[in-house]
């Protein structure tokens, strides 16, 4: 495509970047005379928390049950599951949702972040709360070497397009990986990383695990806690698999929505977006939380406060975290990521769910209507593809000005239009979602040593959020921890003794 026709399709950023300096993007549709996109947020208050800056905290103006902090998929279900509390739902975002967010386009439903579930855990939540999941069923194809090969850890194994030697060096990984006795190696494979199990093959292997794991856990194969490509590739070449990943048309972020349909009407007044926490001070009986609305700083209390917020920005205000705890949470290693929606007015591309494309810009993109696509009556008006991009950290700044974002969604269409004959069209608009921390790295020795002390509550304030349970970023996790701390919760304001990891917690601190 010459720059000439590049200049005239529309780019689109939004998202949220809480790192450097605020953002302020005056975001462009190239034409000149075309109105600019301007999406973004302002950053400013967190980042004055990050640096340490002091705030004149106001007196006490309203009391609650439980204060939950942070709006993602952990704080909406926590709030689900305490609707019977007085709780307050304070989110920083113009909008609730977090990382399942979805956004739409004339009506076409697209991700901007979690994709699918994968687990009984939110599959069964999801039906709890009234949203029926629809099933992807379609093991996850390759792209490569300008190819397709469907199902590729399964059938598709003995078509890649790579020289017999390699072709045969993905066999023999499987067959080794498959022979693993992971019960038995367990404790090892979490503590190690992926390529020490990657030694002596060739680097195409490595480069499909680089993708699958940045995209899928934060991780190139050097981070990667090995456990993780293991127990996934024994299911992804299992003789005896079955797809069980379920979603909706826009991912996860039709599952945070239908939350957010369900509990507002009810309790609006007590959801908040816009919210900033400046502080969270444990007192005797009760937790104050000063958070900036808008231009005012307020102070509510609370019996209870769950944190559903990620733990480099939670250690910044929580007052009173033990010296090891805070060591944990300053352990944590959280990527940069940018997801690139495509979106044509054409049917492009709907050959399979989650298509891996290792060695471009973008690690693999969705098909954002698959779970529909064969519905009577379904006849779209476009075809949107979702190409998810997790940067490296030293890369974050590149989401922070027009520029560095701009480059990065440019360099995805690049990318995608040589994927394949098929895919050398040009879209009507490119639609780039980003955000600074969203998914934390899972690195050899965090799901074992690190995430059990950052979920350890401190006597009214507990830890929710994906980054506290492990071992991955998921929607699963979120909902797993909101469960985790609503038990907890309820057993403090009831005065009742505390599940039994209170006592696990107590002696890993203590060490």
């Amino acid at each position: 495509m010459s720059p000439n026709r590049r200049d005239f399709i529309k780019f689109v950023v939004a998202g949220a970047v809480a790192s450097g300096c605020p953002v302020d993007m005056a975001l462009f549709a190239a034409p000149a005379e075309t109105a600019p996109s301007i999406e973004g947020e302002e950053n400013k208050i967190c980042h004055q928390v990050r640096d340490g800056k002091m705030f004149s905290r106001p007196p006490v103006s309203a009391n609650h049950d439980v204060v939950i902090v942070g709006g993602g998929m952990s704080g909406l279900a926590a709030a689900y599951l305490l609707q019977k509390r007085d709780f307050l739902l304070l989110e920083k975002e113009p909008h609730f949702g977090g990382n399942a967010y979805l956004m739409e386009y004339q009506g076409q439903a697209y991700a901007t972040g979690s994709a699918f579930a994968d687990n009984e855990v939110a599959v069964a939540f999801a039906k709890e709360v009234g949203l029926e999941p629809l099933p992807v069923n379609n093991f996850d194809p390759t792209i490569v070497n300008g190819e397709f090969v469907a199902d590729t850890w399964g059938d598709g194994i003995d078509k890649l397009p790579y020289p017999p030697p390699v072709r045969e060096s993905f066999q023999k990984f499987r067959k080794e990986t498959l022979a693993i006795d992971y019960d038995k190696r367990e404790k090892e494979l979490w503590n190690v990383p992926l390529t020490d199990l990657l030694k002596g093959y060739p680097p195409d292997i490595k480069l499909w695990w680089d993708a699958f794991g940045a995209s899928s856990w934060g991780c190139r194969s050097e981070d990667t806690a090995a456990a993780l490509a293991v127990s996934q590739l024994q299911w992804m070449a299992s003789p005896h698999r079955k797809d069980d990943r379920y979603t909706w048309p826009g991912g996860l972020g039709a599952l945070s929505k239908h939350l957010v349909d369900i509990l507002q009407p009810k309790h609006g007044e007590r959801m908040q977006t816009g919210s900033t926490i400046i502080a969270v001070a444990p007192e005797k009986n009760a937790v104050n939380v000063t958070y900036m609305q808008g231009a005012e700083l307020k102070t509510v209390a609370a019996k209870a406060v769950i944190m559903a917020t990620p733990k480099f920005i939670t250690r910044r205000i929580v007052e009173g975290i033990p010296e090891k705890q805070d060591e944990a949470m300053q352990q944590m290693r959280y990527i940069p990521y940018a997801l690139v929606n495509l979106i044509f007015d054409k049917e492009v591309y709907r050959k399979g769910y989650d298509n891996w494309c290792p060695g471009n810009s973008f690690t693999d993109f969705i098909v954002a209507d698959w779970v529909i696509r064969n519905q009577p009556g379904y006849h779209p008006k476009y075809n949107i593809l979702s190409c998810y991009t997790p940067l490296h950290e030293e890369e974050r700044r590149l989401l922070l000005n027009e520029t560095g974002a701009r480059k990065i969604a440019g360099d995805v269409l690049t990318d995608f239009q040589k994927l394949l004959p098929a895919t050398k069209v040009d879209p009507i608009e490119v639609h780039l979602y980003r955000r600074g921390h969203p998914m934390y790295m899972s690195t050899p020795g965090t799901y074992t040593k690190i995430q059990p002390l950052l979920r350890a509550p401190i006597d009214r304030v507990f830890f929710a959020n994906t980054d506290a349970e492990g071992p991955v970023s998921s929607t699963t996790q979120a909902i797993t921890g909101a469960r985790r701390v609503v038990q907890e919760v309820e057993h403090r304001l009831a005065g009742r003794a505390m599940p039994n990891d209170q006592e696990v917690w107590a002696v890993q601190l203590s060490a």
